[in-house]
């Protein structure tokens, strides 16, 4: 096996996964690089979201290994692979509905710090915990609605606060999964410009159907078809791919509006 660059934080070797008869993912193999902003995209059913599951730990592979800062973490659980410093956003919001973005953050802080059960001490109590709260209450835009109930919150509020609890976590890998999905017109450019803001020390793999996004924040990009890798290149070399066109962004001369049309309804 080749030796991986040393700056490789995260790589997904040869994965296979097979589901009865039908191959979800054939042999794909990505290197996400230290301080990466990687693109994964790809139509519905491409595969995107069992390499996601496979990375995190949802998932074990039939084949292939996944290794995250020089070790095999492919038998470990999620929340094994999350203390190792992978940290993962979902399509769908998880969070708790009764619960402010004070309290919750509050939570994942203290939690992430080993307080575990004691984080309503640490509510206000705790002066890191606290200052903690209040850095990512402000980077994430939600200060002035941190005392609101989550369920109340605007739908981009609530994606902010997602990831939001995902930095809690203090990640080195972060897997943003479709950050803006759901998200109306109004709402997105807040959260896109805070997505491109996030520190330069995370390596992030973002997994997207949005091109404006896809184009705008990747450095480099993997495209995914039928459960395998069909290229990967920077943004540029992708939107002029004559594969890629041919396959998803249909054969106009402007790569990005094609690939907008092509991927979101893919």
């Amino acid at each position: 096996m080749s030796t991986l660059n040393p700056d490789t934080v995260l790589s997904a070797q040869g994965l296979v996964m097979k589901f009865g008869g039908i191959t979800a993912a054939n042999d794909v193999t990505l290197h996400l690089q230290k301080g990466a902003r990687h693109a994964l995209i790809g139509p519905n059913g491409a595969g995107k979201t069992t390499l996601i599951n496979l990375l995190t730990g949802v998932l074990q592979p039939t084949a292939g290994r996944i290794v995250l800062e020089g070790q095999d973490i492919t038998q470990l659980a999620p929340y094994q692979r999350v203390r190792r410093g992978m940290v993962r956003t979902f399509q769908i919001n998880q969070l708790f509905d009764t619960l402010t973005p004070l309290e919750t953050l509050t939570m994942a802080v203290s939690q992430h710090r080993g307080l575990g059960a004691k984080w309503w001490q640490a509510l206000g109590a705790n002066r890191d915990v606290t200052q903690r709260c209040e850095q990512l209450l402000e980077q994430f835009h939600l200060t002035s609605v941190m005392a609101q109930e989550t369920r109340v919150l605007a739908y981009g509020k609530r994606r902010l606060l997602e990831i939001a609890i995902a930095l809690a976590c203090e990640p080195r890998v972060l897997l943003l999964d479709e950050p803006v999905a759901g998200v109306p017109a109004g709402e997105r450019e807040e959260l896109l410009q805070t997505v491109a803001d996030l520190p330069a020390e995370v390596s992030i793999l973002l997994i997207e159907h949005d091109m404006d996004l896809v184009f705008s924040f990747a450095k480099r990009m993997t495209v995914l078809v039928n459960g395998t890798v069909l290229t990967e290149g920077d943004p540029d070399s992708i939107a002029n791919d004559p594969q890629v066109k041919a396959v998803y962004l249909g054969h106009g001369d402007d790569a990005h509006a094609t690939a907008a049309g092509g991927f979101a309804h893919g």
